[in-house]
């Protein structure tokens, strides 16, 4: 069959092929958001740990941050995790943090956090971070939200010894991670980004035992090799587009990107890969969605992925073995929403 025939005919092959990933995608974005829910109440500029010895007298507790919303802030991070340098930063430049709104627990009705309470642990955290952050985050961006996109809402308590001398500052706000829960570097503030979690050309992705999804280096086994980057807010300027418009527009430029990327149409066919691309759902595009990834794949019968080895503008392995030489390449859309990676 040609590869022309092939495009054609790619959509026959969704079923089963394509949920196998996308239940992966949405499993990942659940697993990764459940991973980095435990590390997204930070402290500066130290590690957060409770002080098991509190001054008797304490004088009105100055708060470690000025930041108030609408700031950003930022931070060194070492190598083995120890953060630094804590302090705002204009949004526009390098930053790992948001402030979309600014609490003091000591107003907490209660007296949990009175003067000798140790900081909470991380359950209680999270408790908080849902109670206090997650509607005032939401009114700060307007409700333009995307929660299985790029950014999270996070908390940042004071460091151990400013919360011993008695600061109950809690900042609410945004921040981008990493696989490893780290907050990376990002520009501009989050209202004017383009929500989607999505990974760059010539970036391989692999799906774990756990279905998370992460970029990792081409030389390790991987599932995904992304080509391309594809903003369908210029295609579809006018409203939320459904899946089938969605499908029709990315079956045929999700095409021409692969060609380009490998060097010509001969040579995604002599790959025998399977073009792949994401699809926005309608919530994800009203929280700020707007990009997905087009990518190489290689399909398992129909409801599998064969592991890849190296990357496939050069010498790469299927399952160990090198691609054969004649086998056509299919194209093969996603059901569902894009598959960000962590």
């Amino acid at each position: 069959m040609s590869l022309s025939e092939n495009w054609r005919t790619s959509l026959a092959v969704r079923t089963g092929l394509v949920g196998a990933l996308a239940s992966a995608v949405c499993l990942a974005s659940f697993s990764y958001a459940s991973e980095r829910t435990d590390s997204t109440t930070q402290a500066a500029p130290s590690t957060a740990a409770s002080s098991s010895e509190q001054p008797e007298q304490k004088k009105e507790a100055a708060p470690f941050t000025a930041a108030d919303a609408g700031a950003c802030l930022t931070w060194d991070v070492a190598p083995d995790g120890a953060v630094s340098n804590f302090q705002q930063a204009p949004c526009e430049g390098d930053h790992r943090f948001e402030v979309a709104a600014r609490q003091n627990l000591g107003t907490y009705p209660s007296s949990e956090f009175g003067d000798n309470a140790p900081l909470p642990d991380v359950t209680r955290q999270a408790q908080l971070r849902s109670e206090l952050c997650y509607n005032p985050t939401l009114r700060y961006l307007d409700g333009r939200f995307d929660p299985s996109g790029r950014y999270s809402i996070a908390s940042i308590l004071p460091p151990a010894e400013a919360w011993a001398a008695g600061d109950r500052t809690m900042l609410c706000g945004l921040q981008s991670t990493n696989a490893s829960s780290t907050p990376e570097i990002t520009h501009g503030t989050v209202g004017s980004q383009d929500q989607a979690r999505i990974t760059q050309p010539g970036q391989c992705v692999s799906v774990n035992a756990s279905n998370s999804l992460g970029v990792v280096d081409c030389g390790e086994d991987h599932q995904l090799e992304t080509t391309a980057v594809i903003n369908l807010q210029e295609t579809f300027p006018e409203g939320v587009p459904s899946v089938e418009d969605q499908d029709k527009h990315l079956q045929e430029v999700c095409t021409k990107a692969a060609e380009d990327y490998l060097g010509g149409p001969e040579n995604l066919e002599k790959s025998t890969l399977q073009i792949y691309w994401g699809s926005i759902p309608s919530e994800s595009w009203i929280g700020g969605s707007r990009s997905v990834n087009c990518s190489l794949i290689s399909a398992h019968g129909e409801s599998g992925f064969n592991s890849l080895r190296g990357s496939a503008t050069g010498e790469f392995t299927i399952n160990g073995t090198p691609p054969a030489d004649n086998a056509p390449a299919e194209a093969a859309p996603a059901a569902g929403e894009e598959g960000h990676a962590h």
